[in-house]
């Protein structure tokens, strides 16, 4: 049988607002050690009540960094989100995949635009 668990953000967080990276980044090293044992990984929403892509990023976008995503698909399930935050999900997912897909040109980039 695999080991699974269920982290429930509201209880991590201690919020009904997902929004800052520091939260996002408590629910990634939750995510991440459980991943790297093996472990199927459900994330409740369930009291969510406000999401932003910066908390999104920080807790799942990173994940592509460490994981494909064939992994994640297998690995990481999601309860009770609401249809508006899985779209922001999906975006934050999108260009995560995107990034780290071709990091080094992506920083190239960004540091050229902001640069000049």
């Amino acid at each position: 049988m695999e080991k699974q668990k269920k982290i429930h953000i509201y209880e991590l967080i201690g919020s009904k607002d997902a929004v800052s990276s520091e939260d996002g980044n408590a629910l990634f090293k939750e995510i991440f050690k459980a991943l790297n044992e093996d472990t199927i990984v459900t994330l409740d929403f369930s009291k969510i009540e406000f999401i932003t892509s910066t908390f999104l990023n920080a807790a799942i976008g990173q994940l592509y960094s460490k994981y494909n995503s064939a992994k994640l698909r297998e690995y990481l399930k999601l309860e009770n989100i609401v249809n508006g935050d899985l779209a922001i999900l999906k975006r934050v997912v999108e260009r995560a995949k995107q990034y780290f897909k071709d990091k080094e040109n992506m920083d190239d980039a960004i540091d050229e635009t902001l640069n000049g």
